[in-house]
């Protein structure tokens, strides 16, 4: 697999098996910080279910909200009339810290858990591996033949975020966007999958399905979320064109209402737009291939356009640029006397160099 490409895959992987209800486990254990794919994840195991049988077979349970004793109890329980109850519990940390309850508890269940029952347990972590229920855990976790799966998702990095919106773009809507608009798309969002994922349903309701989305098409639809000038002013400054670079950002200015929350949405988006060139440009300072430097991030989908926006700097180039956007950002912020327009057109001459 390669590197960087595990969240991904996880939940694909996961969401096909869940939607075909092959190879169905028993528990579940859901962490990470990527709360929108541990949803999406939650509904699938939650469709197990039929609406019909929810009843007396579907319980959500909040871990602040309960104990050890009572999730168990729910779990060793058979289904009324069903093939299988589901039982999730959100929070599951928190079971630690009602009166009477223990996660520890739950040790001897993941080793000999109820087989008519499917048990999912969130968290933002896994309990520690020294505990009891850890050490539980992470032992039938490594059995091929347990019936416990242990998935982690972590926020998906920013350079594979456009693999992410072309992924979901076909998941979610069975239509394609082109390599370019899913980066540009992911460097105006950032790292919020639900604020993406609404951003593609836009995009696919706009666009007529049978062709690809396009660049224009992103710049169309994001016009009300972002001033799409700012994909205009990138490809200036990725370009070291100044002249058009600035022209870009005194229009920008012109037409906002306000010149500070301006700079800092800008700021913000380039931050993205250099951190995808700076792990480039740090790998071939290393001397790495063209080949050994896609392979190491993952093989992002715009790797190509990646690729192409760093040949224009180089990694000696990016504390200065680094530096910039944080002076810029705090003199917006009101820690400088400088106007909005000195603030913005400085920003960018330093950024071109």
């Amino acid at each position: 697999m390669a590197r960087g490409n595990s969240v991904l895959d996880t939940f694909r992987s996961l969401y096909r098996d869940l939607h075909k209800r092959n190879n169905v486990n028993q528990v579940y254990y859901l962490y990470g910080d990527e709360t929108f794919l541990i949803d999406m994840i939650q509904e699938q195991i939650e469709t197990l279910v039929p609406e019909e049988q929810k009843d007396f077979n579907f319980d959500l349970i909040y871990g602040g909200e309960s104990t050890s004793d009572r999730v168990l109890s729910m779990a060793n329980s058979f289904p009324m009339m069903a093939e299988r109850r589901v039982v999730i519990v959100r929070d599951f940390l928190k079971l630690d810290d009602q009166p009477g309850s223990a996660i520890d508890d739950f040790k001897n269940y993941f080793l000999n858990s109820n087989p008519q029952t499917v048990l999912c347990l969130i968290d933002r972590k896994k309990p520690d591996g020294r505990t009891e229920t850890g050490k539980a855990l992470n032992k039938a976790a490594k059995n091929k033949k347990s019936e416990l799966g242990l998935y982690e998702f972590p926020k998906v990095d920013d350079h594979l975020l456009p693999n992410w919106v072309i992924d979901w773009t076909k998941h979610s809507h069975n239509m394609e966007i082109n390599p370019r608009a899913a980066q540009i798309l992911s460097q105006l969002v950032g790292q919020d999958l639900k604020l993406l994922s609404t951003e593609i349903e836009k995009l696919c309701t706009f666009v007529d399905s049978g062709r690809e989305i396009s660049l224009a098409d992103v710049k169309k639809i994001t016009e009300s979320y972002r001033e799409y000038n700012v994909i205009e002013l990138k490809e200036a400054v990725i370009k070291r064109d100044t002249e058009t670079a600035l022209k870009i950002s005194e229009q920008m200015l012109l037409k906002s209402n306000n010149n500070a929350g301006e700079i800092i949405k800008t700021v913000g988006f380039f931050n993205k737009v250099f951190s995808d060139i700076w792990k480039i440009t740090r790998l071939i300072e290393k001397g790495y291939s063209k080949d050994q430097i896609k392979t190491e991030l993952g093989s992002p989908r715009a790797f190509y356009y990646q690729y192409r926006d760093a040949q224009n700097f180089r990694f000696s180039e990016m504390p200065r640029i680094f530096e910039s956007l944080l002076d810029a950002d705090r003199a917006a912020k009101g820690m400088s006397t400088l106007d909005s327009p000195t603030i913005f057109l400085l920003l960018i001459k330093r950024m071109i160099g």
